[in-house]
C-alpha cells in the first residue's frame, strides 16, 4: 500500500535499502526546484483573475512537445470523466489536420520558445477569432516575440525546471486549473515524504530496480486502463530521457492489456529475459456488466460479470503465472480515480527516477543527445 488510494505490491524480495534511505531524505533536504514544485507550497507564476477569464472557454487546444504537453495530456485522460471542458492536444506533425470553425482557447506551451514542431503546429490551427496564451520562459523567443505581435497572454516558465519534470508546475497546472481541477490536490509531497509506508515504498521499489539494473533493460508496463495510457506516455519519456545515457537506463514499453494476452504475452513469457514488469489496474465501478441472453453454456460463468470483473480476473491470473515463472515485477492497483492520486503517482515516479539516476551515476536533468536531431533538421532548412 502507498496510500489509502493505491495498493501496491512491490517486486519479490524487495528490501528497504538504508543506502537509498539516505539518499531520498538528502535529495529532500536540498534547496530543488523540481522537487519544490510538487509541494503544496509552490506558487503558480499567473494570478486568479487572469485564470477566470482563460476558463469561460469551453473548447482549449494545447500545443507543445515532450514534457510542455504530455503531463497535461494525462491530467486529462486520467481525470476526463470529472470535467466538463473540451480538450485537444497536439504534440506531433500531422498532415491530416482539418480545420473547423469553433472557437478556441490556444494554450502555446514551450519552455525554449523556439521549439520547431510547435510553432508549425500552431501557425497551421491559428484562427483570428481564437484567443491564445502563451506559456514559455521570460526571455526573447520566436514564440515570445510572437506573443507580443497577437497580444496575448504570455505565463513565464520556471527557467529552473525542465520539461519531462514540470507537471506539477505552471506547464500542467495551469491546463489542469482550465480543466476545473486544483493545483494543491496534486501537489502531496509534503504528506507523502512523511508517509512511513510511501517513504518505505519507494525505497525499497528503488532498490529492486537498481538490482534488476544488471540484467534487465526493458521496463515494460502492463496497463488494464486505458485512462491511464496518457500517463504512461508521460512516464515513458520520463524515464528514457532521464536514465540513458553512458549505455545505462531502461526501455520503457506499454502494453495495453488484456489486448497484448492475444500477441506479444508469448515473447514476454517465454522470450529474451531481459525484462522486469509494471502491473497498472483501475477499479472502474461504472463498466457494463455481460447479459446472459446470449451466452452459450459454456460461458455462463461470465452471466453478470462487468469488463472491470474480467480484467481483475485476467491481471491476477497472469500475475500468477509470472510468480510461477519467477518474473520479476510489481504492481499498482488505484482505488480511486481523483486529484490527489494521480499527484501521488506524478510524485512517485519523478522521486523514483532521480534516486535511479543518481544510482546508476547519469544526470537525470539533461539530455544532451536530443539536440543532435534537432541540429541536423535544421541544416536540412539551410
Amino acid at each position: 500500500m502507498l496510500s489509502k488510494n493505491i495498493l501496491f505490491k512491490n517486486f519479490k524480495k524487495a528490501r528497504v535499502s538504508k543506502k537509498i534511505s539516505f539518499k531520498l531524505k538528502n535529495l529532500l533536504s536540498k534547496k530543488n526546484q523540481i522537487l519544490f514544485s510538487l509541494s503544496n507550497e509552490y506558487k503558480n507564476n499567473y494570478d486568479f483573475k487572469k485564470i477566470k477569464k482563460l476558463k469561460r472557454n469551453v473548447n482549449t487546444r494545447v500545443i507543445g512537445m515532450g514534457g510542455s504537453i504530455l503531463g497535461s495530456k494525462a491530467i486529462y485522460s486520467f481525470l476526463k470523466t470529472l470535467t466538463s471542458k473540451n480538450f485537444f492536444f497536439f504534440d506531433n506533425l500531422d498532415s491530416s489536420f482539418k480545420p473547423d470553425k469553433k472557437k478556441y482557447l490556444n494554450l502555446i506551451i514551450s519552455k525554449s520558445g523556439n521549439t520547431l514542431e510547435t510553432i508549425s503546429n500552431f501557425n497551421i490551427l491559428l484562427k483570428k477569432k481564437d484567443e491564445n496564451c502563451f506559456l514559455t520562459e521570460n526571455k526573447e523567443s520566436d514564440l515570445s516575440l510572437l506573443a507580443a505581435k497577437l497580444k496575448s497572454e504570455v505565463i513565464h516558465h520556471n527557467n529552473f525546471i525542465g520539461g519531462r519534470y514540470s507537471v506539477l508546475s505552471e506547464v500542467g497546472m495551469l491546463p489542469a486549473e482550465l480543466m476545473g481541477f486544483n493545483p494543491n490536490k496534486f501537489r502531496q509531497l509534503n504528506n507523502l515524504i512523511k508517509n512511513k509506508l510511501f517513504f518505505n515504498s519507494l525505497v525499497a521499489n528503488v532498490s529492486s530496480l537498481i538490482s534488476l539494473s544488471k540484467n534487465k533493460s526493458n521496463s515494460i508496463i502492463l496497463n488494464y486502463d486505458p485512462k491511464s495510457e496518457d500517463f504512461f506516455e508521460w512516464y515513458k519519456q520520463l524515464a528514457a530521457e532521464s536514465l540513458g545515457k553512458k549505455n545505462k537506463g531502461f526501455l520503457p514499453v506499454i502494453s495495453n492489456m488484456p489486448k497484448d494476452n492475444h500477441s506479444v504475452m508469448q515473447l514476454y513469457l517465454d522470450g529474451p529475459k531481459k525484462n522486469f514488469f509494471t502491473f497498472f489496474s483501475l477499479n472502474d465501478n461504472s463498466s457494463p456488466k455481460i447479459k446472459s441472453d446470449f451466452l452459450s453454456t459454456n460461458n455462463r460463468f461470465l452471466k453478470n460479470k462487468s469488463i472491470n470483473q474480467i480484467k481483475m480476473y485476467q491481471k491476477i491470473a497472469t500475475e500468477n503465472v509470472f510468480k510461477k515463472r519467477n518474473i520479476p515485477f510489481r504492481s499498482f492497483e488505484i482505488k480511486k480515480r481523483d486529484e490527489k492520486t494521480l499527484g501521488e503517482l506524478f510524485i512517485f515516479f519523478i522521486l523514483e527516477t532521480i534516486l535511479l539516476a543518481n544510482a546508476l551515476g547519469v544526470n537525470p536533468y539533461d539530455q544532451p543527445s536530443v539536440e543532435l536531431i534537432k541540429k541536423e533538421t535544421k541544416k536540412k532548412f539551410n
